[in-house]
């Protein structure tokens, strides 16, 4: 297994040289020997291993590298520009999806190198937007599986709506609110009809969460509470109550 390390500028410099090629519709081969070059990059100040493999979503992923990551003494790791990069370039391979054309799908540079000053551009990068999620709602990593169940080095319609938002994406009521409304926990993706702009959709939440915010603090409505007040609109995805059971007359 690789030792993590961090790309350097130079690195760094070289791994959005390599991006920007794919996104102009040339070919070229990953520059994975900055990975270990003392050029490119450059080791950490504690050894930790990781592993060159697909993992199958994206709580996986943000369950696996917080392991690693824990009690290792490594500061302000979020922001960690270097780590998070090294860690993208390890996993290019895995993360470039191909268009039908074959083309590589490359999408913008936050995506791959993380925008630590900026955090609605933050979330989007492939590896420590899952990270940072799960680090919020480690305690109850399930309750935020629309934004962690996805598959691995993806991120879909409503984490681009919800995640960029600091104030939602830490809400655990909200979170799981999302959770239990938009993701089908058997099939293991987004129900029918949460994307879009449609009644009772994503979307539509994100406004009437903004309209409750003007009259409640949203922190302190749990996830119960925020589906009961919910509107109409919204009664094709909220779970209905099980019906009483009535005992049979003599």
């Amino acid at each position: 297994m690789p030792d993590l390390r961090r790309l350097n500028k130079a690195g760094i410099a070289r791994f959005e040289q390599y991006l920007e090629v794919l996104r102009g519709g040339g070919t070229a081969t990953p520059p994975t020997d900055a990975l270990t070059s003392a050029e490119h990059s450059e080791p950490l100040d504690v050894l930790i291993e990781v592993e060159d493999r697909d993992f199958g979503s994206r709580l996986e992923w943000a369950k696996y590298i917080d392991e690693k990551l824990e009690g290792k003494g490594l500061k302000n790791v979020e922001r960690d520009l270097g780590l998070w990069a090294w860690l993208a370039l390890l996993h290019v391979k895995r993360l470039l999806p191909s268009t039908k054309n074959g083309r590589k799908k490359v999408g913008e540079v936050a995506m791959w190198v993380p925008q630590i000053r900026d955090y609605r551009k933050y979330y989007r990068h492939l590896l420590a937007g899952p990270y940072r999620i799960y680090r919020a709602h480690r305690a109850n990593p399930d309750s935020a599986l629309i934004l962690l169940g996805g598959p691995f080095g993806s991120h879909g319609e409503v984490v681009e709506q919800f995640a960029s938002r600091l104030e939602i994406v830490t809400n655990h009521g909200v979170i799981e609110t999302l959770t239990t409304l938009y993701w089908d926990a058997a099939g293991k993706k987004l129900r029918r009809g949460a994307g879009g702009k449609d009644a009772g959709s994503a979307r539509r939440l994100a406004d009437v969460l903004h309209q409750f915010d003007l009259t409640w603090d949203l922190y302190a409505l749990t996830a119960p509470c925020l589906l009961g007040l919910l509107p109409k609109e919204f009664d094709k995805f909220r779970p209905q109550p099980a019906p009483a059971l009535v005992a049979a007359s003599a």
